[in-house]
């Protein structure tokens, strides 16, 4: 089969190579998929250079959510896996023409739903649904803050937000994206890179407070989130997208957790408000049920029409580097795809 293998930390051209290896043998829990399309996420950004720790020693396939048919299951296995459709999670392993996963990492999908939405159900919504469902239960009115809420968790999120009824304010860098929000049904869209966020959303709120922020960047906006937050509230992290583009390696890193700033569990009790993490990679290797049921729960979901993601773009394999590039410029809207053929 072919596969992408990071190969050095770098520019999107010059970090991948193609190479010819062995289809892998699935292990007793995993069943094997040949992929139809993989998708990118910002991990992988990160990964490519050289910020994302969990990433395997190089060279090595990273990736982690794909499209395709079950071809194997192995002998610990859902035996009935065998010949769907599904969409699945990989702890790496994506960028590849067939890659081999925990079994409760699959969810079946419809023969005609396209790859290109079904790939975002994987890390994307699957992400924002245990943000959702496990951390921050919504009511009717409860008012949310969704940060790059054109991005693939951000639409996500900013859906089932409305779906509950939520008053929805999301964060975007440009005026097409903020249309785009608004098609969403988020009421409030706002453009980051015009005005300080903070304080627009203060504004509106004229005296109320947050009920949830979904925070995918980390540094300074971190403290500006829990200034908004009211009694109640909680602060959902799951990403540190604010560390792309910075230069200056662990000095950069140190950086951005000073202006992340240290939270007093003490200052959380006096003020009743939470901050809670999420991270999906561990959250497989040590909960597989959970994230189980919230993939399930997306893919059924979408096959309704209660969900729909957003592609935010096709490339063809011969242009991954390409595609890493529109993703890490941060001048797309929803989830970009990989397809093989």
């Amino acid at each position: 089969m072919k596969a992408y293998f990071l190969t050095k930390f770098g520019t999107p051209d010059a970090a991948f190579e193609l190479r010819d290896v062995p289809v892998p043998e699935p292990k007793p829990n995993q069943v094997l998929i040949r992929v139809e399309a993989f998708g990118l996420n910002f991990a992988d950004v990160l990964a490519r250079k050289g910020l994302y720790p969990e990433v395997p020693p190089r060279p090595c396939i990273i990736g982690y959510d794909v499209v395709g048919r079950v071809e194997a299951v192995g002998a610990e296995a859902d035996p009935t896996l065998k010949g769907k459709r599904v969409t699945a999670l990989t702890r790496f392993g994506g960028y590849a023409e067939y890659a081999a996963t925990d079994y409760r990492a699959v969810a079946p999908i419809p023969d005609d739903y396209p790859a290109e939405k079904a790939v975002a159900l994987g890390t994307q919504y699957t992400t924002a649904r245990v943000c959702m469902a496990e951390h921050m239960r919504l009511r009717e009115g409860d008012r949310v803050l969704v940060h790059a809420a054109a991005g693939g968790v951000g639409i996500a999120l900013c859906q089932m937000a409305v779906n509950a009824g939520a008053e929805v304010f999301g964060t975007a860098g440009s005026a097409e994206k903020l249309d785009f929000l608004r098609t969403l049904g988020v009421q409030h869209p706002v453009n980051y890179r015009e005005s300080d966020y903070a304080e627009v959303i203060a504004s509106k709120l004229d005296g109320a407070r947050l009920d949830a922020t979904f925070n995918s960047l980390a540094g300074k906006s971190v403290p500006k989130d829990l200034k908004l937050l009211g009694s109640g509230g909680k602060l959902i992290i799951f990403g540190a997208a604010s560390r792309v583009g910075k230069k200056g390696g662990l000095f950069s890193s140190i950086g951005m957790l000073l202006k992340t700033g240290f939270v007093s569990p003490i200052s959380l009790i006096m003020r009743s408000k939470a901050v809670v993490g999420v991270n999906i990679l561990k959250l497989g290797d040590y909960k597989p049920a959970l994230v189980a049921e919230a993939m399930h729960a997306v893919a059924a979901q979408a096959a309704e029409g209660a969900l729909d993601p957003v592609s935010g773009g096709k490339f063809s394999h011969t242009r991954l580097g390409e595609a890493h590039a529109a993703l890490e410029n941060r001048g797309t809207v929803g989830k970009l795809s990989v397809f093989w053929e």
